[in-house]
Parts: C-alpha cells; sequence; structure tokens
C-alpha cells in the first residue's frame, strides 16, 4: 500500500485537530511561553505556505492563538528529510510575512501579532542552532541592529529519549513513530509503539487516528501481511487486534477495487483511442494515401481522444495536406 508523502498525511490528520494541537503545544513549547498562551483560543488554521515544490519534504500547520490576552500564532514546520536542512529558518522568515498579511486582511488596523515558529525535525544529526542569526557568521553580531532575527522552538526527536516524549497517548504514539521510523529495527520497536494504541481505540475519534496511523506506517515501512500480523499479536488484545486486522483487510479490499476501476477507465480509454486512430486511418489512406505514414507518426503520439476526435473531423473538412499537417502539429 503505498501514500504519497505519508509523513504528511499523519501529521496533517492529527495536528488538525485541536486536542492534539493543545497537547503538542502544551508540552512543548518552553515553560515561559506556555504561561502566556490561552489553549481555549486554539483555533486550526487552513492555511499552508510551502510552496509546490517542496510539499515532499515539508509540512506546515497555522495555529491561531491567544498569546499574553492578544492574537497570536504558532507557526509548526515539519521537515520530512532524513537530513538536517540547515536553511529551513529561512523559509520560515519568508512565510512570516506571507501570515501577517493574511492576518491583516481582517485586521487591518491592527498592530501585526507574534508569531512563534516552532520546528518538527526527526532527522538522524542532532539540530542545535535555535536562532536565525545562527545562519550568519560572527561579523552579523557587530552589526546586528540591521540584521532580522528571531529564536524559533526546535522540537528534535532526536534529542528526546522515549521515556521524554511527553504528552497524552496519540501525542507519544506520533512522535514515537516519527523518532523511529527510520531505526533499521524498527519493526522490533513497532510492538512497544503499538501496544498504547489499545488506548487510542477507545478514545473519540480512535478509529480515525488508528486508521492514520496504521496507513502511516504500513505505506512507510511496506510491511509484509506476516510482519504486520505478528506486530499486531504480540502488542495488542486479540479484540482490538481483530479491529486493527479488520481494518488492514478492508484497506485491501478497497485498494483492489480502486485498482480494478482505474483498470476498467483506463482499457475504455484505450478502446476509444484505437476506435479513434483507426477511422482516422481509414481516412488518411482515403484522402491523402501519399502522405499516409508521415501523418500517422504523428497521430500515433496523441493520446487525447478530444484532440483525436478533432483530427478524425479535420480528416473529412481540410481542403489540402497542407491545411492538415498544421492542424495535427499544432
Amino acid at each position: 500500500m503505498e501514500i504519497s508523502n505519508p509523513h504528511d498525511k499523519l501529521i496533517r490528520e492529527v495536528a488538525s485537530d485541536k486536542p492534539f494541537a493543545a497537547d503538542i503545544l502544551q508540552n512543548y513549547l518552553p515553560e515561559d511561553v506556555v504561561k502566556l498562551i490561552d489553549l481555549n483560543t486554539l483555533e486550526i488554521s487552513k492555511d499552508s505556505f510551502i510552496e509546490k515544490e517542496l510539499k515532499d519534504y515539508y509540512s506546515d500547520l497555522l495555529y491561531k492563538i491567544n498569546l499574553a490576552d492578544k492574537p497570536g500564532y504558532v507557526y509548526l514546520l515539519f521537515e520530512h528529510k532524513s537530513y538536517k536542512d540547515r536553511l529551513a529558518p529561512l523559509q520560515v522568515l519568508e512565510y512570516m510575512p506571507k501570515i501577517w498579511r493574511l492576518h491583516l486582511k481582517q485586521h487591518k488596523k491592527e498592530p501585526l501579532p507574534v508569531i512563534i515558529p516552532m520546528f518538527l525535525y526527526h532527522g538522524q544529526s542532532k539540530w542545535k542552532d535555535t536562532r536565525f542569526s545562527d545562519l550568519m557568521d560572527e561579523s552579523a553580531s557587530l552589526l546586528s541592529a540591521y540584521v532580522p532575527d528571531f529564536e524559533y522552538v526546535m522540537l528534535d526527536l532526536t534529542q528526546y529519549s522515549d521515556a521524554e516524549i511527553k504528552g497524552d497517548v496519540l501525542s507519544r504514539v506520533v512522535m514515537l513513530l516519527f523518532k523511529h521510523i527510520s531505526d533499521p529495527d524498527i519493526i522490533e520497536k513497532l510492538p512497544a509503539i503499538f501496544s498504547l494504541m489499545q488506548e487510542i481505540i477507545e478514545t473519540e475519534n480512535g478509529l480515525r487516528y488508528l486508521e492514520a496511523i496504521l496507513r502511516y506506517v504500513i505505506s512507510t515501512l511496506n510491511m509484509s501481511d506476516e510482519q504486520i500480523k505478528s506486530v499486531v499479536k504480540t502488542s495488542i488484545s486479540k479484540e482490538k487486534g481483530d479491529i486493527i486486522m479488520t481494518t488492514i483487510e478492508r484497506w485491501k479490499n478497497e485498494a483492489i477495487m480502486t485498482a480494478m476501476e482505474r483498470w476498467k477507465s483506463e482499457a475504455m480509454k484505450d478502446a476509444e483511442r484505437l476506435i479513434q486512430i483507426e477511422a482516422i486511418k481509414m481516412g488518411l489512406s482515403i484522402k491523402f494515401k501519399d502522405q499516409y505514414q508521415k501523418f500517422m507518426n504523428i497521430i500515433d503520439k496523441v493520446e487525447d481522444i478530444d484532440r483525436l476526435k478533432k483530427i478524425k473531423q479535420a480528416v473529412k473538412i481540410v481542403k489540402d495536406e497542407y491545411e492538415f499537417l498544421k492542424l495535427i502539429e499544432q
């Protein structure tokens, strides 16, 4: 089962829910910031600021929340890479004005709100920097009045032991998976992580979270049926294990049905294309016999059925081979 960008799909599924977002903010923002935030005002924004070409490497979420009794934001950037991108803070610097402009559309006369940047990183090397100015050399300190600077919250999972990963059960499961997903022995670690999922099943939206987590694990690790059954059997009670295996079996059936529908659709398109091609061939063999092969070398490369239909009609109405050639080369 392959899912495009499984890291992005999982973080968006869970971090777009208020309970998860509130849990992350409460447990991983600095204590002095936590004292100033009002979790009751938390709102999840649907806006994303990542460029299309970077979406395979990053996910982002924008949380609107009162900071020190004033409207503010926490911007969460999740890096999917297995290595550190030292210029990621530069991306955040580019996104912050976009967030401010978005805010100003609704609050034109108000002061700009505070934006707290927060990075979620699960690469292999440690991330030590915490300020934008760390990207610059020592000379920047001599000209600090002219240098944009801010501190960002770095949630580097490589620097946390499993016991130090805090929060409710869903947060811990997700963070543990992100931390260990690239480990060579991840399959051996899954039973301990999966054992926590028994609690998730009992929660509100538990089955939805369970599906999101299972899809992430299975698609990222390409686990075999036997590996999945072994992990479930050794970590989860039979009753809840049956729920998981039933869910996985349903996915397989859905995947088979989707594949069949896709095959039928593609087969019908192929058949329609062949019908149009044969009709064009017949017309060309009568009207442009001498140029038949030249024209067919071009037409055989056309995949779009609507365009083939237009070519078929053109065979009937064009006055000469030059007009027809001009049409099919467009």
